[in-house]
């Protein structure tokens, strides 16, 4: 049986704030594989979901993108 794919999420270091990112991940940790790094304009989060199955890492995707947006819109910007 293969691994399930991993996906990469990549956030715009002129419309995230990186610390909200950092956050974002923790939060999920419980649910999911997390490997970020980091790029000249963007950090790259790349993830899959514990739980088989594509459509829970492509939940996961989403629901991490939302919670790092909404954090970094609380931090007042990137």
């Amino acid at each position: 049986m293969t691994e399930p794919a991993f996906i990469d999420l990549r956030f715009d270091r002129s419309l995230y704030a990186g610390p909200a990112i950092d956050e974002a991940v923790k939060v999920f940790a419980a649910h999911g594989e997390f490997h970020m790094s980091e790029e000249t304009d963007t950090w790259v989060v790349k993830l899959r979901a514990l739980r088989p199955g594509p459509a829970r890492t492509r939940r996961l995707a989403h629901e991490l993108a939302n919670y790092a947006l909404g954090l970094t819109v609380q931090r007042g910007g990137a």
